[in-house]
Order: C-alpha cells, then sequence, then structure tokens
C-alpha cells in the first residue's frame, strides 16, 4: 500500500468543521418538528415509546427502512440515559423480529451514523437505522445513475408494518 504524506491537511482534518446540520436547535430540527407535530399517521411514525419512536425512513435504502429515534433532542448515544440505551437495544431486536417476520428480509443492517463526516443526515438529533435487506436488493442503477429504487409505496409499507409495531 502506499501512502501521501499530506501534512498541509492537518488543520482541515482535525479542526471542527460544522456543517448546516450540525448544531440544529431543537426548534429548527425536523425530527422534532414531526414528534411535536402529534399526527404521527402523516410523519409515518409508528409508535412512541418511553424515551424513543419507531417510524418510517422517508429517504429510504430500502423498502421498510425504520429509523428508531430518541424523544429527546440528543445528538450523542453517550447522552442517552442508560434507560433510554436499553430502550434502544430492545426495539431495534423487536424491528429485526418484524422486519424478518413480516417483511421477510433475508438480513438487516442496523447502524448510527455519529457526525456529519459518518454520514448523517441529521447529526444533531440521535437515530438508529434498521434497514431490511434482501439477496439481489442491489442493482446497477446506483452506480450507473445515482439512482436507487425502491419498489414499495410508503403509505403501503406503513400499513404493512403498523400493526406488528404497535403490537410492541
Amino acid at each position: 500500500m502506499k501512502h501521501l504524506y499530506a501534512p498541509w491537511r492537518s488543520n482541515y482534518v482535525t479542526d471542527v468543521v460544522h456543517g448546516k446540520n450540525d448544531k440544529i436547535e431543537k426548534e429548527d430540527c425536523i425530527f422534532c418538528a414531526n414528534l411535536a407535530d402529534n399526527n404521527d399517521e402523516k410523519h409515518f411514525i409508528f409508535k412512541r415509546f418511553t424515551h424513543h419512536a419507531i417510524m418510517l425512513n422517508l429517504y429510504p435504502y430500502n423498502a421498510g427502512h425504520l429509523l428508531i429515534i430518541s424523544l429527546d433532542h440528543k445528538k450523542n448515544l453517550e447522552e442517552l440515559s442508560k434507560e433510554a440505551r436499553i430502550e434502544l437495544i430492545e426495539l431495534t431486536n423487536s424491528c429485526i423480529n418484524i422486519l424478518t417476520d413480516v417483511l421477510k428480509a433475508q438480513g438487516v443492517n442496523v447502524g448510527f451514523n455519529i457526525g456529519k463526516a459518518s454520514g448523517a443526515g441529521i447529526p444533531s438529533h440521535f437515530h438508529q437505522h434498521v434497514l431490511p435487506r434482501w439477496i439481489g436488493d442491489t442493482n446497477f442503477l446506483p452506480l450507473l445513475a445515482n439512482t436507487k429504487q425502491i419498489s414499495i409505496d410508503l403509505n403501503e409499507i406503513y400499513k404493512k408494518l403498523k400493526s406488528s409495531i404497535l403490537a410492541l
């Protein structure tokens, strides 16, 4: 492996560089606004729990892409209470089971994007992705056309998953 020594980049990679979403306050956060609106069906929010809510990702990587979002405007996992972290892992386990049972997912990706550098679209409000996967669910479109095909309507998938999530 070859290495490129580039000390002039040191300031760039070590300085704190904030994008427009890094410091979004609660008043301007889309997750907080959706939760405050109390119109859960409109925002595809399935259910609220003590510390989190489960909702559909409005910009999914795959049909059934769930988000577990903190009810509090917190930026990092470490800011959540121990009880909230326990609830998060229990909800994650339940979501995995629902996606495999109801949608017949053959696999599931679970993850956090913490900070803008990780790819977080909303880095100021902690959330976890629970993403169903199927063998063959990738194709050439993202590579050639920078387009991801989602085969199921959000309204349909919301209806399909709702009763299972409400039963939690």
